[in-house]
């Protein structure tokens, strides 16, 4: 798959900032909008939280796995060298977020706290594992973010193996294709193309602050009805004491 990764990095770098500010489940909403579903992973959650308001941005590689039909063999230096999880990890860029369809299985762990290590290291900003993550309280403490479905002590190997990378992959029922955009906070991860990123940088902000105006209303005893949406009455008293529009919120 022919991707410009470097447009890519740079029409990222433009957004970054305000795309840092959106919420996945104001994203969600405006991708609703559009048509865009499914750009959720169903199921992933940080391993440790990434604290109200925090989120991550990045753009996505990918790795593949399917369940394992043959004994595993004994160990092989070069096979491993040449796997597509290994090869996938050791070219990591920085500001990239690996995305790896393990099949969502909860018997084997997919990365452990030396891999994970080695992400950070190569520049990684987080991993997203549809499957499960081993060594987690380690993991907790290497300062890469890794959301995952579940947890499990095994290695991968005892069930799957790693097939293909930097293809278009499944991840909880969302499409991630590479060089696709990653928004993520606590509540979970969205993929999204680049020009849906740009979409999202650019009215998410503005409704995150309309929704806050909102709840502060309805926090006073403001009623649902007039508030959200705002009325037209409301409208103009958020543009009142804002001096912003409500715009197509």
């Amino acid at each position: 798959m022919s991707i410009d990764i470097a447009e890519i990095d740079q029409r990222i770098g433009l957004i970054r900032g305000d795309l840092m500010k959106v919420s996945t489940a104001t994203a969600c909403q405006l991708l609703d909008q559009l048509g865009w579903r499914n750009t959720y992973m169903l199921g992933l959650a940080p391993l440790r939280e990434l604290g109200e308001g925090n989120r991550i941005v990045g753009r996505a590689r990918t790795c593949r796995y399917l369940m394992r039909r043959a004994p595993q063999g004994p160990h092989d230096p070069e096979a491993r060298r040449k796997s597509a999880e290994i090869v996938t990890i050791e070219s990591l860029q920085p500001g990239e977020i690996m995305c790896v369809d393990a099949l969502g299985l909860p018997t084997a762990g997919i990365i452990g706290d030396i891999l994970s290590t080695r992400m950070r290291v190569r520049g990684a900003v987080a991993a997203m594992i549809y499957g499960s993550v081993r060594d987690t309280v380690a993991v907790k403490d290497v300062g890469l973010p890794v959301f995952c479905k579940r947890m499990h002590p095994g290695a991968s190997g005892r069930e799957l193996a790693a097939v293909d990378h930097d293809l278009p992959i499944n991840m909880g029922g969302a499409q991630v294709i590479p060089g696709d955009v990653i928004l993520a906070d606590d509540e979970g991860a969205i993929a999204m193309p680049i020009d849906l990123a740009e979409h999202v940088a650019k009215k998410g902000p503005e409704k995150e602050e309309l929704e806050i105006w909102i709840r502060s209303k309805v926090d006073a005893g403001g009623s649902v009805h007039d508030y959200y949406p705002p009325t037209v009455e409301k409208a103009a008293e958020y543009e009142r004491e804002t001096g912003k529009s409500t715009g197509s919120n």
